[in-house]
């Protein structure tokens, strides 16, 4: 079992909300999560409201082997 921590898209049209979840690699998109550890609102002004994720768990995922996706990890960077 691979473990990835991606997005997952969530929202209406025009009015994108993605959740950072870790998910097996083989399931689709929007499939079912293992867990849910934080969201990316991208139309926020705001730095601080705009992506936010539960460190404590992505470094716990990390560590039993979840790899987190380019696009993830280019937000992590950006925030720390």
């Amino acid at each position: 079992m691979s473990l990835k921590i991606r997005l997952s898209r969530r929202g209406s049209t025009h009015n994108p909300l993605y959740v950072v979840v870790v998910i097996e690699s083989t399931k689709s998109r929007d499939g079912m999560a293992v867990e849910q550890i934080g969201h990316y609102h991208p139309l926020v002004k705001d730095k601080e409201k705009k992506f936010v994720i539960d460190k404590i768990k992505l470094s716990d995922w990390i560590s039993k082997g979840a790899k987190p996706s380019d696009t993830v990890a280019r937000l992590v960077k950006s925030v720390a």
